[in-house]
């Protein structure tokens, strides 16, 4: 079994409300194999909602909304929130989204709101990784052997 972000299984969760459908990803919930989450309403932010992207400054990582609002805390109770999940179920791998201020794993953008990507892992991701959860992006679950 897996956790895997809901925008991906086609759940309209995304921060403009719309997804990131991937067949191969659905069909993993649809075959039992995995179980969608998000972490940002389960953190408590609503759908849609405002951008976010991480910003760094006085070395502490903030994420913060278009509009300049800081929702470091909604981002970290979503990234709790899963990771209780995953220990409660015994998940050992997740399937996020890529680039996300959450999900990403490897690239994020970089708090400018330029599209510009940076080396980082979004909250949620971050979490896992440091908790010993294997986290991939799409394309690297369905490449990698198992």
């Amino acid at each position: 079994m897996v956790l895997v972000s809901g925008c991906l299984v086609g759940i309209n969760c995304k921060y403009n409300g719309g997804n990131n459908y991937d067949e191969r990803i659905f069909n993993l919930v649809k075959e039992g194999k995995a179980i969608p989450v998000c972490p940002e309403q389960l953190g408590g932010l609503k759908t849609p909602r405002n951008p976010s992207e991480i910003c760094i400054k006085n070395n502490k990582r903030y994420v913060v909304s278009n509009q300049n609002l800081d929702v470091t805390a909604e981002y970290e109770r979503g990234a709790d929130e899963v990771l209780e999940l995953a220990k409660k179920l015994n998940i050992k791998e997740v399937i996020l989204q890529p680039k996300s201020p959450s999900c990403g794993k490897g690239k994020i953008y970089d708090g400018s709101f330029s599209k510009t990507l940076i080396d980082g892992n979004g909250v949620t991701a971050d979490l896992l990784i440091k908790n010993g959860i294997k986290v991939y992006m799409p394309e690297e679950f369905f490449n990698e052997e198992r």
